[in-house]
């Protein structure tokens, strides 16, 4: 069996701290753990919770779920229904998330619609492309004058593709140096 080169987890004896700057220093620990305990028992298991307690200098702390004032109400009368105020803010709260939350979806929404507009211009396009004897047509077929037509449309669309790619450029290299694509415009 090989030996522990530390001491491990050891079992700390309750008693008060004598050192002072110790004892400030353990409040500190223990307090942030007792409401990361709390918070997660209230998530955990739905309870109301409530704890006050004072530090070694008199400061008073509390948590309390959902508040202070309900907490204590419910524990001087244990029958009494839940603050009114409470679930106002609850409410409240609910109303505020389905808010932001129906501002994404429209902005989703218009998105999608945008996307959608793109994509009909885009086929547009495209059937103009076939009927004035585009590049889907046999070009075997075409006339001189449509030949003539059609390397004018691919000179174009060789501009328009060139001027996007070195557009795309600059944003890529403009956001990490790295991404940058190699310029096909230099093999011809």
């Amino acid at each position: 069996m090989e030996n522990k080169l530390t001491k491990g987890r050891q079992k700390i004896e309750m008693k008060l701290i004598e050192n002072e700057q110790a004892r400030f220093n353990t409040f500190s620990k223990r307090k942030a753990g007792i409401f990361k305990k709390a918070s997660e028992l209230c998530t955990t298991c739905g309870v109301d919770i409530g704890i006050i307690f004072f530090s070694p200098t008199g400061k008073p702390f509390s948590f309390a779920h959902p508040s202070i004032e309900s907490i204590c109400n419910r524990f001087t009368d244990p029958n009494q229904i839940p603050n009114d105020i409470t679930t106002s803010f609850v409410e409240a709260h609910c109303q505020e998330k389905k808010l932001e939350l129906n501002q994404q979806l429209n902005g989703v929404l218009k998105q999608l619609e945008a996307a959608k507009k793109k994509e009909k211009l885009l086929d547009q396009m495209e059937k103009e492309l076939q009927s004035k004897g585009g590049w889907k047509a046999p070009i075997d077929e075409l006339t001189i004058h449509e030949l003539e037509q059609l390397k004018i449309q691919m000179q174009q669309l060789q501009k328009n593709v060139r001027a996007q790619l070195d557009e795309e450029r600059n944003k890529a290299s403009s956001s990490s140096p790295a991404s940058a694509l190699p310029d096909p415009s230099h093999a011809n």
